[in-house]
């Protein structure tokens, strides 16, 4: 067993989806969002992003997203700006 503390969670969610536009981040159908799901760290979410973004090379407007949740329910602690 390892002495080292665990790893502080900084939760993180992907999601994804088809954009009305290219330059916006508007959904054209919240019922088709594609929830992938919730990370405990931004390295691991990085991994389910990618491999999401890479399914979906082929629809310019398919567009996947990292949500740093950690961020949004506790803005005001220290860590809330890291990664």
């Amino acid at each position: 067993m390892s002495d080292k503390p665990p790893a502080k969670q900084l939760l993180h969610l992907v999601i994804g989806g088809e954009l009305t536009n290219l330059t916006g981040t508007e959904f054209k159908d919240l019922d088709k969002v594609d929830m992938v799901g919730v990370y405990p760290n931004y390295a691991s979410a990085h991994v389910a992003w990618k491999a999401k973004a890479q399914q979906s090379v082929d629809n310019a407007h398919m567009r996947y997203f990292i949500v740093h949740l950690h961020r949004l329910l506790d803005p005001d602690h220290p860590d809330a700006r890291q990664d």
